[in-house]
């Protein structure tokens, strides 16, 4: 059976930290520190519209005229945000990943924002996934 989206926010929890869009860039450098995470969510008027991740930030903010750390987060977010559903597997998260060059998808249900999966979050739970299949394999082999 393949693992879904639905099966790792069980385990890893819905949280999605977001920030306004008109917040200094700083401020979301700091926040993401401060919860060991790769990307927020950017709102306006409590609407997605982008994604603030490392990457988005010094690819954006090296080639942006007058681009200081103060700046607010809508000039260097990703704007073209990718979802996915609960129901989406984990390899076509990989996939789309992969495919996208992208780090980070939000998951929506219903239109709704029910949480947020990393590359990281991903392949840990397929390597738990294949942890436990060897387990069982060598139980079944060993007759315990």
């Amino acid at each position: 059976m393949l693992s879904t989206v639905r099966q790792l926010l069980k385990t890893k929890g819905n949280a999605a930290l977001s920030i306004d869009a008109s917040r200094p860039a700083r401020e979301a450098l700091i926040q993401m520190i401060d919860n060991n995470v790769g990307s927020l969510l950017v709102l306006r008027n409590g609407a997605v519209v982008g994604l603030f991740t490392e990457r988005s930030f010094v690819r954006k903010g090296a080639v942006a005229k007058g681009f200081s750390i103060d700046s607010p987060v809508a000039d260097v977010m990703v704007e073209e945000v990718l979802y996915v559903s609960p129901d989406t597997t984990i390899e076509q998260c990989m996939a789309l990943m992969t495919d996208t060059r992208t780090r980070h998808l939000p998951v929506l249900e219903n239109e709704s924002l029910v949480g947020i999966v990393s590359i990281g979050d991903l392949v840990k739970k397929l390597l738990g996934d294949k942890d436990f299949a060897i387990e069982q394999l060598e139980r079944y082999i060993s007759g315990r």
